[in-house]
């Protein structure tokens, strides 16, 4: 399995080269496939479950969203008053964010692409939506330490769960690779990630719609 950064570096080109456009479609209003608009409902769904772990009110409050990708839970948090941190690998997501993000949200909301586990200052919690998906065990468990030791609170994430469903792709993804595919998603089993970072890892609820699947996990610091 490929490290963190060869990782990083394949995600980057895929959004930043091969996918923008599909994305930016995908996070708005504008018609989709069958099969895309489970994956745009199962978002939404997730990106819902994921702010209700949060106050409602978040005056005063500093936010990551680590991965924002076109900025909907970036807008969001706004919304509810915090200052955020909006990172994304890729630059022309970011680009797209900025250009989405309301005006009148604008003097909240701060804009970088790059590694969203680099140090962008302190935190009371992170938000990391289906940014983390495509990392190890070891990987994932050294981003959550790394973004953990800077949050207050808690760290919000996702990952894909190991269900029979998503490792028989896993495994086509493995047995037939091909350059123009997205960056392979990783299963994780919830007691093996719950070792790894030696037991602070809790399970908030999972997400399938269609051929959208993923398990929301809180990490406390």
């Amino acid at each position: 399995m490929a490290n963190y950064d060869a990782t990083l570096t394949r995600v980057e080109d895929y959004f930043d080269r091969s996918a923008t456009k599909v994305w930016e479609r995908l996070t708005s209003d504008a018609p989709v496939s069958r099969i895309r608009q489970t994956v745009r409902e199962g978002r939404d769904k997730m990106r819902a479950l994921m702010l209700a772990q949060l106050p409602t009110d978040l005056r005063g409050a500093r936010v990551l969203d680590a991965g924002c990708g076109a900025g909907q839970m970036t807008a969001e948090l706004a919304a509810r008053g915090a200052d955020v941190m909006a990172v994304d690998i890729s630059p022309a997501l970011v680009d797209i964010a900025l250009a989405r993000l309301p005006a009148e949200h604008a003097s909240r909301v701060s804009f970088a692409s790059g590694d969203m586990t680099a140090d962008h200052g302190r935190f009371d919690y992170v938000i990391a939506m289906d940014s983390l998906i495509y990392y190890g065990t070891t990987d994932i468990t050294a981003a959550l330490d790394r973004l953990g030791s800077r949050t207050e609170r808690a760290v919000v994430f996702t990952v894909a769960p190991k269900t029979a469903f998503l490792m028989t792709f896993w495994s086509m993804g493995k047995l037939f690779p091909r350059a123009d595919r997205s960056p392979i998603m990783v299963p994780h089993a919830f007691a093996t990630l719950n070792r790894a970072t030696k037991g602070r890892v809790s399970k908030i609820d999972r997400v399938s719609r269609g051929f959208y699947i993923s398990e929301c996990l809180e990490y406390r610091p």
